[in-house]
């Protein structure tokens, strides 16, 4: 079992007394009590802290004490004497766990006197801690070996800084090979993925913090996002895992909407944000690192910004499958990963897009054939929309900023191409937005000017953040029938979501997620 701890970080009793019973409403299944953050410490206030505890509604869940060495991550530098007296004296007050830095713990008489406090408590035992903010361990398994040789009754946790996500791969790889209690994770907002499998691989605990303000080092997460968001009370040895490669990835709505969907369907399955950096190497790397651990169980991954194109180049690289309109757009969204380790590569965002109108015109694909369509922007979002139309056999004009793009997009797919100044005299039955204008939080701008929106025109906007952008509304105003961004979103999504699993997914519990987690719903 992997343990999610709650840290404990008040400057005073009260306070932690009030984080206590937030930790346990939230949902802790071991508290750690960062006494380091506590004001005016004394072995004292350490105890009655734990009094209340072990009085109050945690009074069956574990307790973690640390006393953190500033150089460690520790809040408030306090004497090593004291540091260890008041660790002695949370185990005569009860503490299952208390957690030293293995650097300090290599002095004779350090170790002698929590040897001593630790043969005087009748279920304590000791956590060797060591962390790295800098970055990775120069050898992580030769540092687990040498904690695990100087104390062997404690559990090692070996902690550092990840500056890309393929750092991760380190502690993964521990995890995997070893057995026992061991805790091994790393910091930073390219280290998530860590903290989350640690369930995943066994690591005795993982760590959340209540809420924003009370996490206690880079990266944590809060305990609703463990276990709402990526089904922390779910995740075990077996779980495929999914996710999204981005740069950035933090907006993505990707992982909140097919967790969703996992959950209503009961499958063992998790989707990640996967924070892919450093360009086409970045992605190879990290490619490579999952295709190599099969024991992760990486099953499927949605791509976008900046690695579509970086995806399909690997795929060709690899001697994958490539479906044949994905290579025509030049870009792709959706990776298979076989059972053994094969590559099959989709692009769903023109499916979606073409699915978004049908659906919203009311008419069948076959009705795209000779459909007069305007489409704004020349960039990812309209190369895949102008490449499923043009199969579909619309009628389409293209209008940029920069003509010299409009252009060669529509030389590529035999249409035609136009300045933004020919939007005042639009002639199309269709009109899809595929820029960001009008995006959260630029809400208060349109790319098409309101004179050119018609009564009897269809208007699609591939901006899902509003669902209802300045654009909708005004085409509403004129009499437009409108289709918005959510709709290509989810439909693309279901694609995926199909791809992955070969089930389908309900379409309304991922509008209802995307809605509920819009900044403007």
């Amino acid at each position: 079992m992997t343990y999610l701890a709650v840290p404990i970080s008040a400057p005073n009793a009260d306070l932690a007394a009030d984080q206590i019973d937030a930790a346990v409403d939230a949902g802790a299944e071991i508290l750690e009590f960062r006494i380091d953050y506590l004001e005016g410490l004394t072995p004292e206030k350490v105890v009655e802290i734990l009094k209340h505890a072990q009085n109050g509604p945690a009074e069956t869940l574990p307790i973690i004490v640390t006393c953190r060495d500033k150089k460690q991550g520790g809040a408030i530098q306090y004497p090593l004497k004291l540091r260890i007296d008041v660790l002695a004296a949370a185990l005569r007050a009860g503490a299952d766990f208390i957690d030293f830095e293995y650097e300090n713990y290599l002095e004779i008489g350090n170790q002698e006197r929590l040897r001593r406090a630790l043969s005087m408590s009748r279920k304590g035992r000791l956590i060797l801690s060591h962390h790295d903010f800098k970055g990775r361990f120069p050898d992580i398994t030769a540092l687990h070996r040498r904690i695990s040789t100087v104390c062997s009754s404690a559990i090692p946790k070996l902690v550092y800084t990840a500056k890309n996500i393929n750092d991760c791969f380190d502690a993964l790889d521990l995890l995997e090979k070893t057995g026992g209690d061991r805790i091994a994770f790393c910091m930073g907002p390219a280290g998530l993925i860590s903290r989350i499998l640690t369930k995943k691989l066994g690591s005795f605990l993982t760590f959340a913090g209540i809420d924003e303000k009370s996490t206690t080092a880079p990266g944590q997460l809060t305990v609703d996002e463990f276990k709402r968001l990526y089904r922390g009370d779910a995740i075990d040895p077996e779980t495929r895992l999914f996710g999204v490669i981005a740069d950035p990835v933090a907006h993505s709505l990707s992982p909140a909407i097919h967790n969703a969907c996992f959950e209503h369907q009961h499958m063992n399955s998790l989707y990640l944000p996967l924070l892919v950096e450093g360009g086409s190497a970045g992605f190879d790397r990290f490619m490579r690192n999952i295709i190599l651990r099969k024991w992760l169980h990486f099953r499927g991954l949605s791509v976008t910004i900046p690695h579509k194109h970086n995806a399909l180049a690997f795929v060709k690289a690899a001697g994958g499958t490539l479906e044949p309109l994905a290579e025509k757009i030049g870009a792709v969204n959706t990776l298979i990963i076989t059972a053994h380790s094969g590559l099959k590569a989709y692009n769903t965002d023109y499916a979606g897009a073409l699915d978004a109108v049908t659906a919203g015109m009311g008419i069948p694909r076959s009705d795209i054939a000779d459909l007069p369509v305007a489409v704004v922007g020349a960039g990812g979002v309209a190369r895949a929309i102008v490449a499923g139309l043009a199969d579909a056999g619309a009628k389409i004009k293209i209008y940029n900023r920069t003509l010299a793009k409009a252009e060669a997009l529509a030389a590529e797919f035999n249409c035609d191409a136009a300045g933004l100044d020919g939007l005042t005299d639009l002639a199309a039955d269709l009109l899809i937005n595929c820029t960001s204008i009008g995006m959260h939080p630029n809400t208060g701008e349109s790319p098409i000017p309101a004179e050119s929106l018609k009564a009897g025109m269809t208007v699609f906007d591939t901006v899902y953040n509003p669902a209802e952008t300045l654009l909708l509304k005004q085409a509403k105003q004129a009499g437009a029938r409108t289709i918005d961004g959510i709709a290509m979103f989810v439909n693309q999504a279901l694609a995926q979501f199909k791809l992955f699993t070969g089930q389908n997914a309900n379409p309304k519990i991922m509008r209802e997620t995307i809605c509920r987690n819009l900044h403007n719903p």
